[in-house]
């Protein structure tokens, strides 16, 4: 590990995530002024929600885009839309070998260090850490958590063996980015949620501490919660478990920021959160508590949102938008494998090729949009959809060529459901 340094020791001005903020995924490139809009309409609400385009690797290499384009996309929409907000592109889950290709284009970095999560680091860095680290043996009280911690000396040498490899990975991540772009000018997030297991509270304290250690300044952490947050699905789990979760993490977080010196603004991360609809009065509330911020990923909810404006033009996008259906369940195991962990499609639930082909617009469109209490929803459909983006990155000018001939309704379904089912519930609410 390196030595230990003061992550507010640099006097320069940071580049500061806003309270709330929404990351926006955008496959195809297509819908940047369509998102924008919906936090235009959260700022006329009074509500400041700061926009972080965000496109992985993996995204790009599916796709044959390069990360200079989310930038391009990011950049005309905030010019053509008059946004005078902050504004930023995310490298979405980089790792050391992934993240050159990002570095001259975002200002925003998730880092993602979930693989590294269980190899043991070198002995002499646990016991080092536990030498450092001994107000965490004990009773520890964090205000807003009743009763306080109790936490052991082989507590915190499990939970040392168990993620200190993983911090450090992402201290060698950052210090890369770092030296290539200037401390200032990027904004760090640290991603562990794409594992097995999640972090308990007093492991996310343990986490924060490490992480203080590394040198790293995070403006949001994305921890692995309790329960399923499966792709553009609600949360599959126990809700008052989750609420008793989120609200003790909240409470670490802002222990930690005094504690260990860690940036002011650091906030919780919720990846995979789109649609997650049963939590977000949860979170809401919760923000209201601590006057926390939050930052929510959304990802592919805006593709399925080109799918379903698609389907409702009629013609030939919704002749389109079965086609992809019929090719994705013909590879539905091979589009499903990279996304088991955040994925539960049962296949008897799928509709055949030939049931869909004889649907309506309107028949598509009730099962696949999110609409819980509408009984023709098919999450089993809208998962492999999710998932089914490749079908349609193959078919390219096809597919492109219709969002751009059919771009109204299109456009006008992802702002709305951007703004009606996320920003609104969630952030205009919460400060109200």
């Amino acid at each position: 590990m390196v030595a230990r340094r003061n992550v507010t020791h640099h006097k320069e001005q940071m580049l500061a995530l806003g309270k709330y903020s929404i990351g926006v995924g955008d496959r195809f490139g297509h819908q940047a002024k369509a998102q924008l809009r919906a936090c235009l309409k959260a700022a006329r609400q009074g509500v400041d929600v700061i926009p972080v385009w965000n496109k992985s690797n993996r995204e790009h290499v599916t796709i044959g885009t390069e990360p200079s384009s989310v930038r391009a996309a990011a950049d005309a929409a905030v010019r053509e839309l008059g946004w005078t907000k902050p504004y930023h592109v995310d490298a979405d889950h980089i790792r050391l070998e992934t993240v050159d290709r990002f570095i001259p284009h975002s200002d925003f970095f998730t880092i993602d260090v979930a693989d590294f999560i269980g190899r043991p680091p070198e002995a002499s860095s646990v016991r080092a850490f536990v030498a450092r680290h001994h107000e965490l043996v004990g009773r520890v009280e964090v205000p807003g958590i009743d009763p306080p911690l109790r936490i052991s000396r082989a507590d915190v040498e499990r939970v040392a063996a168990k993620y200190l490899f993983a911090v450090q990975e992402a201290g060698r991540i950052y210090r890369h980015i770092e030296q290539a772009k200037h401390r200032g000018a990027l904004i760090a997030e640290v991603s562990m949620d794409e594992t097995d297991s999640p972090q308990t509270p007093p492991e996310l304290l343990m986490i924060l501490a490490a992480i203080a250690d590394e040198g790293i300044p995070p403006q949001t952490i994305a921890p692995k919660f309790t329960g399923r947050f499966n792709k553009g699905v609600d949360y599959a789990g126990d809700l008052d478990q989750f609420e008793r979760e989120f609200n003790a993490d909240l409470a670490l977080i802002a222990f930690a920021v005094g504690k260990y010196r860690l940036p002011a603004g650091l906030k919780l991360s919720v990846h995979s959160g789109s649609d997650k609809f049963s939590i977000y009065p949860l979170i809401r509330k919760a923000l209201a508590r601590f006057q926390a911020g939050l930052h929510l990923k959304t990802a592919g909810t805006t593709w399925l949102e080109e799918l379903i404006g698609l389907a409702e033009a009629s013609g030939a996008g919704l002749a389109l938008a079965k086609e992809i259906y019929a090719q994705a369940l013909t590879h539905r195991e091979e589009l499903c494998a990279p996304y088991a962990s955040v994925i539960d499609i049962d296949p008897k639930k799928l509709p055949s090729p030939q049931s869909v082909q004889g649907w309506n617009s309107d028949q598509f469109v009730a099962a696949l949009r999110h609409d819980p209490e509408c009984p023709a929803f098919n999450p089993h459909l809208r998962q492999l959809l999710h998932v089914g983006y490749k079908i349609a990155a193959k078919m390219h000018d096809r597919y492109v060529d219709l969002l751009k001939r059919y771009e109204p309704t299109i456009a006008r379904n992802v702002t709305d459901n951007l703004f009606e089912r996320h920003l609104k519930p969630l952030f205009i609410a919460a400060a109200g």
